[in-house]
């Protein structure tokens, strides 16, 4: 049985996109999809003396009418070093801090200007750091089906997959009919 699971990146994701990324034998970054403005998708939050603090992955001409594949990171200059200092004097005296950082501070410092190539970087990187065996597959590389709209695109990403079931984040639920997949096995 093989278990798929689709999602836009989201820069240092949450918990429950680990657990999908976790249940899933195949993920699938949803890259070719337009940015969303204010999303997670190159933003985040670290908790700074207890308050939410956003850190964000500065782009360049991001907008909603561009998908996320088309989008590149501004140049790194003082925004990385300020983000990596942030992190450090943060969570130092964190459990696994020495075991952690090294890897979020290779994931920040990945030399890539596409957004989506960061991310799926990113994404890679911290699943093995983890010990999550989930094969990755990117949609503007590996399917070429823009054309198709919202379920039908996500219907034929299955297909192509030879997928069995499909994974969908919790806050997602309400956005495809269950029974329209099960029509098609």
């Amino acid at each position: 049985m093989t278990r798929l699971a689709i999602m836009q990146p989201y820069f240092f994701p949450y918990i429950g996109y680990w657990q999908l990324i976790q249940d899933a034998d195949r993920f699938v970054i949803y890259d070719d999809v337009n940015y969303i403005n204010r999303g997670w998708i190159n933003r985040n939050r670290l908790l700074i003396n207890g308050e939410p603090t956003l850190i964000t992955l500065p782009l360049r001409q991001a907008s909603q009418n561009k998908k996320i594949c088309d989008i590149d990171i501004a140049p790194t200059a003082e925004w990385l070093k300020k983000m990596l200092r942030m992190v450090e004097v943060t969570y130092k005296k964190a459990p696994y801090f020495n075991d952690v950082f090294p890897v979020i501070e290779g994931v920040l410092t990945y030399e890539r200007s596409n957004l989506a190539d960061y991310l799926a970087h990113h994404l890679q990187t911290m699943a093995s750091f983890m010990e999550i065996e989930t094969e990755f597959v990117v949609t503007s590389r590996d399917y070429a089906n823009s054309q198709l709209a919202a379920q039908e695109r996500i219907i034929d990403i299955a297909r192509r997959e030879q997928a069995d079931v499909y994974i969908n984040a919790q806050g997602g639920k309400e956005l495809y009919d269950a029974a329209s997949f099960s029509q098609v096995g």
